[in-house]
């Protein structure tokens, strides 16, 4: 199937990567997190958490004031409320984190915008480019911070490699492949096939290779895709290719029908750089050069689950006065919004 190329959406500049943070001439008071939701993610990102320095979990919201109880008693948080307005509402949260499914986070978000709350929303940060592009303008209109929680763009080793491809190290990058698959099946009801719930392993999954593509490549000049939908009319197992004018391509799958390797090669016209699994968060980058008798393997260090990086870059944005992060800008969180876009346009998956 093709499309048209995605077209780019207009939006401010990106943040000043440069701008150094605040702080450094006096003390500094913890941030003060708020968790809305209380589900597996939450709970791991409240773990991660305590990897950060001046990051304090304060309080957590949910629908069901037992809910929220519960979690607040598991994890040590000192308050919990029955409502996502209670929680947005609570003068001693500085910003607050969207762990809901996929189809909460639009009102999530902007109920705690509407608050005057910054906030970090679970990737992807609403179901389409349109909705996003609301949150975006919400934020921007109050002058509050606002992130995707795309935490793979924070991961240091990802980041490196970035900066490796950036630098010429392999070349000029002519290839991105990148898979993301996990083994089902998955009970009915199960956000990852409910579709009421934005189900399917495109915006669960595929947003991760089609970010590192984007990451490194930025917006392709024609998209192509296919997949085998459920009956309950989410992507089970999904193909794409992006196509760019320079000639590179990116062919990346994800799927909930069999776990895949979970890995990307980077390839460019002097070498290669592989991230081994998990790509999204590797122990280690592995640089093969035509030029060099053997391999160079760079090691990094995996501690908690990985989140603590999102987090840390919060804060730094929150202490510098910024309302967007430069790793994970609005602009790219829209451009990728508007590949998922299109491509669930050419698999046929739609949300009610």
């Amino acid at each position: 199937m093709t499309s048209e190329p995605a077209s780019t959406p207009t939006v401010r500049p990106d943040p000043d990567p440069a701008r150094p943070p605040a702080g450094d001439g006096g003390e500094r008071r913890p941030t003060r997190w708020g968790i809305l939701a209380t589900g597996g993610i939450a709970a791991t990102f409240v773990r991660d958490l305590r990897l950060v320095p001046d990051a304090e979990v304060v309080a957590v919201g949910s629908r069901a004031e037992g809910t929220a109880r519960a979690f607040a008693d598991r994890h040590g948080v000192p308050r919990a409320y029955g409502s996502w307005e209670a929680l947005a509402a609570d003068p001693d949260v500085d910003v607050v984190y969207v762990a809901t499914p996929h189809a909460a986070h639009h009102d999530a978000a902007m109920t705690c915008l509407r608050a005057g709350r910054a906030v970090l929303v679970e990737k992807p940060l609403t179901l389409d480019r349109a909705s996003s592009a609301e949150l975006i303008d919400a934020a921007h209109s109050r002058g509050l911070f606002l992130m995707e929680a795309m935490w793979m763009r924070c991961d240091p080793l990802v980041l490196r490699a970035r900066d490796l491809v950036r630098s010429g190290e392999i070349g000029e990058l002519t290839s991105v492949q990148a898979d993301f698959g996990l083994a089902g099946p998955f009970p009915a009801g199960h956000r990852l096939v409910d579709r009421a719930l934005g189900g399917g392993a495109l915006l669960d999954l595929g947003i991760y290779p089609i970010t590192l593509a984007h990451l490194l490549l930025g917006p392709p000049d024609e998209i192509r895709s296919w997949a085998k939908l459920s009956l309950g009319g989410v992507d089970e197992n999904t193909g794409v290719v992006l196509g760019y004018d320079s000639g590179a391509i990116a062919t990346l799958s994800c799927g909930l029908v069999g776990r895949t390797p979970t890995v990307a090669t980077l390839t460019g016209t002097r070498g290669r750089i592989e991230l081994p699994a998990p790509f999204i968060r590797p122990g280690q980058l592995v640089v093969h050069r035509l030029d060099a008798d053997a391999p160079t393997v760079l090691p990094g260090e995996l501690v908690g689950s990985g989140y603590q990086h999102e987090a840390a870059e919060v804060q730094r944005c929150l202490a510098a006065g910024l309302l967007e992060s430069p790793l994970v800008p609005h602009r790219a969180t829209l451009e990728v919004m508007a590949l998922l876009d299109a491509i669930r346009a050419q698999i046929g998956v739609s949300y009610p």
